[in-house]
């Protein structure tokens, strides 16, 4: 596996109250099978590009559903070759504190 996105992805006409849209998008990822951290700000998922990118189209797509305007931002890391870089890179750090 080779890329990490980071995202985040919420309605930006539903109030503020929006866990409902994000649990919406965090099923998707976590139905997609790939490894995935849910964290208070963003998901990132790891996997191929496009499968990760698939993952998140389908997120958009759900949202679209209902919702008249979206906020999408995403960070991607990429490295030739890596695997099981979620947990890799996080240990990494802890192995040096």
């Amino acid at each position: 596996m080779s890329v990490i996105i980071e995202f985040s992805i919420f309605p930006l006409d539903k109030g503020v109250s929006l866990s409902p849209y994000v649990a919406r998008a965090v099923k998707i990822v976590k139905e997609s099978s790939l490894p995935y951290r849910f964290g208070p700000m963003s998901t990132s998922i790891e996997g191929e590009w496009e499968e990760a990118l698939a993952v998140i189209h389908d997120c958009f797509a759900e949202l679209k559903k209902d919702c008249d305007r979206i906020s999408l931002s995403l960070r991607v890391d990429y490295r030739k070759g890596a695997g099981n870089r979620l947990n890799g890179k996080v240990k990494s750090v802890e192995d040096k504190l």
